[in-house]
């Protein structure tokens, strides 16, 4: 898988890859419902990086590693390995993921900080990892940066399997005394900020990165697929409140069109990283 990575100003962004998830067509998809493939060629720009030629959502699960002035950060940890989930089945997955986060020229010792952008179990999971039968830090030198609202939400109202993940990959982080909980604007460095993209879940945020006059996002899933660009309304079930999820699309995408600002999308196919573009009464993705 191609290592991609991207400057701002004095800040690079690598994208370190666990899984690429090509996702077909069905009637009772769970994903996006009105993502049919006559809808999707009605929107050629994006193929083939977005959506195959037999019409498959091309989707991918990475972590962005940004490295900036004072500050290592990754931003969203993917699934973990050896952690049964309902996308992975009971045996959990068996990824080189830590390999090729050592190949981007990171240890996991010289993490200064950790942030999820909400906690759904392909954010959280590399925040743990098993040894000896425990699961214990993988980055044991950084702060994990955690919304207070999105925990507060998750351990009230999460179902058992959104609980087992705040077992296995939160929990261990609060035991460590490695957690700092934080609110939807905090501001991780002079580079580095939060801001609030909340509908996909309650806490949501994205991360804002602007260095000697350049800008770029890391969306995290307040979109998940660029097809979202010309119609910010679809929503995937997953969203908590698809209303405003859908709203806040449609506002982020206004604010980001035909600006200079780097767009990186978390769940973005290669090329991953582009600017948005008006598009009639919508938008488009230039990557």
């Amino acid at each position: 898988m191609t290592m991609l990575s991207w400057k701002i100003g004095d800040v690079k962004i690598t994208r370190v890859v666990e899984m690429e998830m090509p996702i077909p067509y069905s009637p009772d998809t769970v994903f996006l419902k009105e993502a049919t493939p006559a809808e999707l060629r009605k929107l050629p720009w994006l193929y083939p990086n977005f959506v195959s030629a037999d019409d498959h959502l091309l989707l991918s699960i990475h972590a962005l590693l940004v490295e900036a002035p004072g500050l290592r950060l990754v931003v969203d940890t993917c699934i973990g390995n050896d952690k049964p989930r309902g996308m992975t089945g009971p045996g959990g997955l068996q990824t080189k993921f830590l390999e090729a986060f050592e190949a981007a020229g990171w240890t996991r010792e010289s993490v200064d900080a950790v942030v999820c952008t909400h906690l759904h179990v392909d954010h959280v999971g590399w925040n743990t990892m098993l040894v000896d039968g425990k699961w214990v830090p993988t980055f044991p030198n950084a702060r994990y940066l955690i919304g207070r609202t999105e925990f507060e939400h998750w351990t009230a109202e999460g179902d058992d399997e959104q609980q087992a993940i705040l077992s296995d990959s939160v929990q261990p982080i609060l035991d460590a005394g490695l957690a700092e909980f934080v609110g939807l604007d905090h501001v991780i460095s002079p580079n580095v900020r939060l801001t609030p993209t909340t509908g996909h879940t309650p806490g949501h945020v994205s991360v804002a990165i602007e260095s000697n006059g350049e800008k770029a996002v890391i969306t995290g899933d307040m979109t998940h697929h660029p097809c979202q660009l010309a119609h910010p309304h679809w929503s995937p079930s997953f969203d908590s409140d698809p209303k405003a999820a859908a709203a806040t699309r449609a506002r982020m995408f206004a604010e980001w069109a035909d600006q200079p600002i780097l767009v990186i999308g978390t769940h973005y196919a290669a090329p991953t990283a582009g600017h948005v573009k008006r598009d009639g009464d919508a938008f488009r993705f230039d990557a």
